[in-house]
């Protein structure tokens, strides 16, 4: 049995740049490589992809190779990694990394529309951050790329170093450090030491932080680095100034010489600082002042994160893109205090708290009981129906169709904050 080399496979690859995971997405002349899931092997349909126009099928069962056609390997996913990481190598490009508990993918997308202004910009599509999703986006960069923007999630210690040592970031940034994925990761000591393993990586290359300086979790947390920082206050190098917040957040900021105006389409103060640090890397990589100014008032949030949606007599803020006790703590304080007179939340459960779970439920119930500045609140999912008792505005539903039938009953005249983790699906309250 002879495994095709990954010198072999990268040469391949570069007469042939298109890689695909699925049959389904398969375009002419494309790699298909054979990935393996709880309940799928990819091995089965290799055929299928020669067929439908795939070049080669990456496959890792020699029984499936039927041909030239057909490259056997000893493990797909690890030879994906490792192409990703041979063609990283073969990159004369920057890449920024972007980790974090909250704000990743919207910080993400808000850098990579200002520095597209004047550099031709790859950045990680949707949620490709994890394991396959980060080679995948790697392999998709081409020679007329200037610069890359790399999403990375975690759920577990280690996750983030694994996948620095395939995307190699030279710069690096951590929006935040909170309550997600407590499960995987233990608590939040690990939650730390998980998502700081950016900074360790790029403190042993010679990398470059963007930091928060307002953060002192952060600060508290960062090695002895090169660092480019970020905030509110007068001492840092890329200031902003927030001048409102609601509806949505305007304000001012200055980098040395330079400054600017902040308008956005984005509501929540915790939107600031996503804001602020993509200003600050659109400076330091010496974007057009007035260029990112532009690019922020143009960017609108989509795929249900941070987005607000008026219809008729009722204003829906929808951040159902993903929940934890952090994310979910911030959305409630910034919906408090906004101007709206008749306030709704419909919060959904929060996944992977492990054996926090009771309790951080426990605890928005109580906040939203406490607070006298929400007329009405939902609860919704088995989370926090475990919890159901009378309490005067408070109503808990099993489901999201049940919370679906009161909203369309009640929907006039009001305001909405609709927030629960990704598998509830909470965006479907308003189909």
């Amino acid at each position: 049995m002879k495994y095709t080399s990954i010198e072999d496979l990268y040469s391949i690859y570069k007469k042939h740049p298109r890689i695909s995971k699925d049959t389904r997405d398969i375009v002419p002349s494309c790699i298909y490589f054979a990935l393996k899931g709880e309940s799928f092997d990819g091995n089965k349909f290799a055929t299928e992809a020669i067929e439908n126009g795939a070049a080669y099928a990456v496959i890792d069962n020699p029984e499936y190779q039927k041909s030239d056609q057909f490259i056997l390997v000893e493990d797909s996913l690890k030879t994906l990694q490792e192409l990703a990481s041979v063609h990283r190598d073969n990159l004369n490009i920057p890449i920024i990394a972007i980790t974090g508990s909250n704000g990743k993918t919207t910080t993400k997308e808000l850098v990579s529309v200002v520095l597209n202004r004047s550099l031709k910009t790859h950045f990680t599509q949707g949620n490709y951050n994890n394991h396959i999703g980060v080679p995948l986006t790697l392999l998709q960069i081409d020679t007329s790329i200037e610069i890359a923007v790399i999403e990375m999630g975690a759920n577990h210690i280690g996750e983030i170093d694994f996948l620095c040592n395939i995307a190699k970031p030279n710069y690096g940034l951590i929006t935040n450090i909170g309550k997600a994925h407590i499960e995987g990761f233990g608590g939040i000591d690990g939650i730390k030491k998980g998502k700081t393993e950016l900074y360790r990586y790029l403190e042993a290359n010679n990398g470059i932080v963007f930091l928060n300086e307002d953060d002192s979790t952060l600060t508290s947390l960062i090695p002895k680095i090169e660092t480019i920082n970020y905030g509110k206050q007068n001492k840092v190098l890329c200031q902003g100034k927030l001048e409102k917040s609601h509806p949505t957040l305007a304000g001012s900021w200055n980098y040395k010489e330079k400054n600017g105006q902040i308008n956005s389409s984005l509501y929540g103060e915790y939107n600031f600082y996503n804001i602020l640090v993509a200003i600050c890397i659109g400076n330091y990589f010496e974007i057009n002042p007035s260029d990112i100014d532009e690019a922020i008032s143009l960017y609108e949030s989509k795929i249900n994160r941070s987005q607000k949606i008026e219809k008729g007599s009722y204003t829906v803020y929808l951040d159902a893109y993903n929940a934890n006790p952090t994310s979910m703590a911030l959305a409630i304080d910034n919906f408090e205090r906004s101007l709206h007179n008749n306030k709704v939340t419909i919060l959904g459960d929060m996944y992977e708290l492990g054996q926090d779970s009771y309790e951080e439920h426990l605890k928005i119930i109580n906040s939203i009981n406490a607070s006298d500045k929400i007329q009405q609140a939902l609860f919704v999912g088995d989370n926090f129906y475990q919890h159901k008792k009378e309490l005067e505005g408070i109503l808990f539903f099993k489901t999201v169709q049940e919370a679906k039938v009161w909203f369309n009953n009640n929907k006039s005249d009001s305001a909405f904050l609709i927030k629960g983790s990704r598998g509830m699906k909470m965006e479907n309250i308003l189909e």
